[in-house]
């Protein structure tokens, strides 16, 4: 099926357009991407509406903006590459997350799946996460069975590690066995300090950590965090770690310290792996990055990659395996799993909205 992927992760930076072509176990071709920005206004909506759990006008307000910036950028990117949009068989959704509390079997992705299929003349999927978390699973992280089939071909264990505002990792076994939880904060506190102490969006480049000081007895103190501890499958929502304890420090020393801090949570994971990764491949935002690239290298004490070595788009890879999923679902193949979720079972999911 020719599939289109669209993703707007926890980092509220944009939407991610990426077509594949797939029959949701292998990955025939990949197609073009395009990344659309949320203008300041939209991701302020959002931010609005984060911890939500009942409608209100605020969560209105963010979904008509998330849905509407979605149908703009996926007419730009069938503008762009010259993509007719009656050519795709299915695309995946994956919405806005503004609230993620499996403890209650509650998981929050906002976005009007019918309003987009009627928008685009396409069949969309999307709820990708709430028949797993309705089911007991955390509902997240949702990637890894398409990490698995993208590593085929590379020695394992291996271990792929997406950083966006929250950070997760997909371990595959040379047996292709998958073990996938949230690692623990991504960009998200580097990003909220650099708001607001820096008057810049995110750290480009990571240049204002490397200009600062790791403060380590405060570090030493944060890793003791319970959520460390905690054995898989585990996830996060967005807010529950947060910049508040770099404050006191400069704002070089402060985006430092955050920045160690998102590279030790990632190696810490290492523990609850059944067995070394030969490799890490890092995703996501944070593969831009490269003060945390060589954070993560030195708290690992591993041979660590950005995506793009391997030819992958890094930018793109959650897009494209949103698409992946949505083919998945349309088969009833499962999505989730009980070493990446805690699902009972394997479970498929989404829901299915028609053009008309």
């Amino acid at each position: 099926m020719r599939a289109l992927g669209l993703m707007s992760g926890t980092s509220v930076d944009g939407v991610d357009v990426a077509l594949i072509d797939t029959d949701g176990e292998r990955v025939a071709s990949f197609g073009p991407t395009l990344t659309v920005p949320y203008p300041d206004e939209v991701r302020n909506l959002i931010r609005a509406a984060f911890a939500a759990e009942q409608p209100n006008e605020a969560t209105a307000a963010a979904e008509q903006a998330v849905t509407q910036t979605h149908v703009a950028a996926t007419k730009l990117w069938s503008q762009t590459h010259g993509v007719p949009l009656d050519t795709l068989d299915v695309a995946g959704f994956h919405g806005q997350t503004i609230t993620h509390r499996p403890e209650k079997r509650f998981t929050w992705q906002i976005g009007d799946g019918a309003g987009l299929a009627r928008a685009l003349g396409v069949r969309v999927i999307n709820d990708l996460r709430g028949a797993d978390v309705a089911a007991g699973g955390q509902g997240a992280p949702l990637v890894p069975v398409f990490h698995a089939a993208l590593v085929r071909d590379l020695p394992r264990p291996i271990a792929v590690v997406n950083i966006g505002g929250v950070a997760n990792v997909t371990w595959i076994g040379e047996d292709d066995s998958l073990l996938a939880f949230d690692t623990g904060p991504g960009n998200g506190p580097i990003d909220d300090w650099c708001a607001r102490r820096a008057g810049q969006r995110f750290d480009r480049d990571g240049a204002l950590a490397a200009s600062g000081k790791v403060d380590r007895p405060r570090l030493e103190r944060w890793v003791e965090h319970r959520y460390f501890a905690r054995k898989p499958p585990k996830s996060l929502d967005r807010g529950d770690f947060n910049d508040d304890w770099a404050d006191g420090l400069s704002v070089a020393d402060g985006a430092a310290t955050l920045t160690r801090a998102s590279a030790r949570a990632i190696a810490l994971a290492a523990r609850h792996f059944p067995q070394a990764a030969k490799q890490w491949i890092v995703t996501g935002g944070g593969a831009r990055n490269p003060t945390l690239l060589a954070a993560i290298a030195a708290e690992t004490d591993a041979p660590v990659v950005p995506a793009s070595t391997l030819g992958w788009d890094g930018d793109a890879l959650e897009a494209q395996a949103f698409a992946f999923l949505a083919v998945r679902s349309l088969r009833g193949l499962p999505l989730t799993f009980p070493m990446t979720t805690g699902a009972p079972k394997p479970l498929c999911g989404g829901r299915l909205h028609l053009p008309a």
